[in-house]
């Protein structure tokens, strides 16, 4: 048995417990980039966004080929390795910027799941003139927001689950799913990077939040 795909050992437990234990394993180690800063670190970052996302869509849509209750059992797994995916991602895009020595689990956290648990997460970011502040969690804090997370992603899995019953469209739709999330977390993790552009002056939350509400083609 692979020993680093969370497999759960004890059918009683809740399914939001099983994503909330998913997603601490996730957080619990930032990896080291495989980029270094770079001059054009805004066309470099949207080249590896791209291309995590299209090996995320690839991994995910593979994962969810086999049909019915055998393709629900890929679930966790899938979701495990498409937030290492997006963990790396992540990790690289902050190395483009040369500040890698500010990303913590925290800062992780809160740009794998911003733009699908808003309200889970709004009180992590505080804004400081114009570049936004991530707080880091305490122990107790932080087991509340995987708690709340774990809920959030769990009733998201739930209005999705049918297209795993569909052979070869529903792994498509998945796929497609996971491309779209994939570049959400890039767009989290720039936006937390990069300088204000033109619209300085517009409302910070504005700016912050509106990209982020587009849902994907077809949802």
């Amino acid at each position: 048995m692979n020993r680093n795909l969370p497999v759960p050992l004890d059918h009683r437990t809740e399914p939001a417990q099983k994503v909330a234990g998913v997603i601490e394993r996730v957080i619990a180690e930032v990896p080291a980039p495989r980029t270094h800063a770079v001059r054009d670190a805004v066309g470099t970052a949207e080249r590896i966004a791209r291309s995590a996302a299209q090996k995320a869509a690839l991994v995910s849509g593979s994962l969810a080929l086999p049909p019915g209750p055998l393709g629900l059992l890929t679930v966790l797994p899938d979701l495990y390795v498409i937030w290492k995916v997006q963990r790396q991602m992540v990790a690289d895009i902050f190395a483009l910027h040369g500040r890698s020595a500010e990303l913590t689990r925290t800062h992780m956290l809160y740009c794998l799941f911003r733009h699908m648990a808003s309200q889970v997460l709004r009180d992590v970011a505080v804004r400081t003139g114009q570049r936004v502040v991530i707080e880091q969690l305490s122990s107790g804090a932080l087991r509340h927001t995987l708690s709340k997370l774990g809920s959030t992603v769990t009733q998201r899995l739930a209005g999705t689950a049918a297209s795993r019953w569909v052979p070869l469209a529903g792994a498509a739709a998945v796929g497609a799913y996971a491309y779209w999330d994939t570049l959400q977390v890039a767009g989290t993790a720039r936006r937390l990077l990069e300088a204000p552009g033109p619209d300085a002056d517009a409302d910070p939350q504005e700016r912050i939040e509106a990209p982020l509400r587009q849902p994907p083609a077809g949802d």
